[in-house]
């Protein structure tokens, strides 16, 4: 094979591997380093040296050097205007202008990108830089934020010594939370309005305390039977010594009234109150459906029809409420609370003093702290204020039972045994309140 079809044939394959290069240069490179009778030129060894060493390093560079396109344009510098000869008539010269413009667009592109290179890692140190400047002012930033946090400490030691039990029924709608203090201040304000006379019985010929006592430890009875709330009871007795209050009725119909306070009691307070035909009934026939229905139109009227009462368990639920509403010593609460139904003596104290004066004495047979701010905030007494209501529970406590069914409705199961745990603690703690003497019933110390 001609030394000159090797040298073109090395050299294309070594131009395979370039990207930028062009197949026009190359046959003009040939031309230029072959002379008019095909030989091969001293100029053109020194050119396959370098394209093999050109093909070699490229390959092994991954066609990412460009030395290979910087030697062959050098290599043809030296051959003068021979490099230029066209096709058509190699003897003849184009000119200089024309020429130099062609190989300048080719060697541009890549002097762009070695540029394009050093400014893309300049830009890359310069964000670096900038990222490290950010750390450091973030670095720097909480040593300003620390006096939020004195704002906020100020805030917490301006708030009020007891706590909001409000605040977790805001988003309720059935709770009105933002009413709670409105409706709590009226239920306050309508309780003396509500208040029966305490000595009522000094006008009643033919009755007693403690024949009022038989009446409303019966009517708790009748209310456990018919399973009706806590409110009707309240509500029941509450109209039976209002109605007393006022009028002075004979022994025979006194079981009349008391029948018939009930029987309005769970038409107010009851979504299905019993049917009049029970408590007929329960009365053992003892009057007929005309007579209830005839006492209660007597009663109503002398009432004036004005049935508005707050009784104790309002104001329990709200302390109970405030006391975390622990189930066992709001349970004492309730069989405390009605006490007051029976003993005629809690008759001059207003209902919210009886409830807050059973919360804190359930919680202080179960040992569950002080009456703190919280607790005297809701129920609206201080300690020193709830004393004389908390000695009369006791002194009943410690006394003999002399309400058999009430006693019995609290000793089941369903109820904690609150009347067993209280009994027993009243006798054990009894000398602690100065009650020494026992032996009398409740009825017995007025005689």
């Amino acid at each position: 094979m001609p030394v000159a079809a090797r040298t073109t044939r090395r050299a294309a394959v070594a131009n395979e591997n370039d990207e930028n290069s062009n197949t026009r240069m190359t046959t003009r490179a040939a031309k230029a380093v072959l002379g008019d009778d095909g030989r091969v030129t001293k100029g053109a060894l020194q050119t396959k040296r370098t394209a093999s060493v050109a093909a070699s390093t490229r390959g092994a560079l991954n066609d990412v050097s460009n030395r290979a396109r910087t030697e062959t344009v050098a290599s043809k510098k030296p051959t003068g205007k021979g490099a230029f000869v066209s096709k058509a008539n190699p003897t003849s010269q184009k000119p200089p202008a024309r020429a130099a413009s062609k190989p300048a667009p080719k060697e541009q592109p890549n002097r762009v990108e070695k540029r394009s290179s050093v400014n893309g890692t300049a830009q890359k140190r310069k964000r670096s830089e900038q990222e490290k400047e950010n750390l450091l002012h973030i670095a720097k930033e909480p040593v300003a934020e620390t006096k939020p946090d004195m704002k906020t400490e100020s805030k917490t030691e301006s708030r009020p010594i007891f706590d909001e039990i409000d605040d977790e029924d805001r988003d309720d709608p059935l709770m009105v939370a933002e009413y709670a203090t409105e409706i709590f201040e009226y239920l306050r304000d309508l309780e003396c309005k509500s208040i029966p006379n305490p000595q009522y019985m000094q006008h009643q010929d033919e009755l007693e305390w403690s024949t009022r006592g038989i009446l409303v430890d019966w009517l708790i009875e009748v209310h456990t039977r018919f399973h009706l709330l806590p409110e009707t009871l309240f509500l029941a007795v509450n109209i039976v010594d209002r109605f007393l209050s006022k009028k002075v009725i004979q022994l025979d119909n006194f079981q009349l009234v008391g029948i018939t306070a009930m029987f309005i009691a769970s038409k107010y307070e009851e979504v299905l109150s019993p049917y009049i035909g029970n408590f007929k009934r329960i009365t053992n026939d003892g009057f007929t459906e005309e007579e209830i229905l005839s006492a209660e139109r007597f009663v109503l009227s002398t009432l004036d029809y004005d049935l508005s009462y707050p009784n104790p368990m309002n104001f329990l639920r709200r302390v109970s409420k405030a006391d975390n509403y622990d189930i066992q010593s709001r349970t004492i609460g309730k069989y405390l609370t009605e006490i007051s139904l029976l003993d005629h003596r809690f008759m001059a104290f207003r209902p919210s003093h009886v409830a807050a004066a059973a919360m804190y004495l359930s919680r202080l047979m179960l040992d569950r702290g002080k009456w703190d701010d919280t607790l005297a905030h809701y129920a609206g007494y201080t300690e020193e204020e709830l004393e004389p209501v908390v000695q009369l529970m006791v002194d009943y406590l410690a006394r003999q039972v002399v309400h058999e069914a009430f006693f019995k409705k609290y000793a089941n199961k369903k109820f904690l045994k609150a009347s067993i745990i209280s009994r027993s603690w009243a006798k054990k703690n009894a000398p602690v309140f100065g009650i020494t003497d026992t032996s009398l019933s409740i009825y017995q110390i007025d005689e």
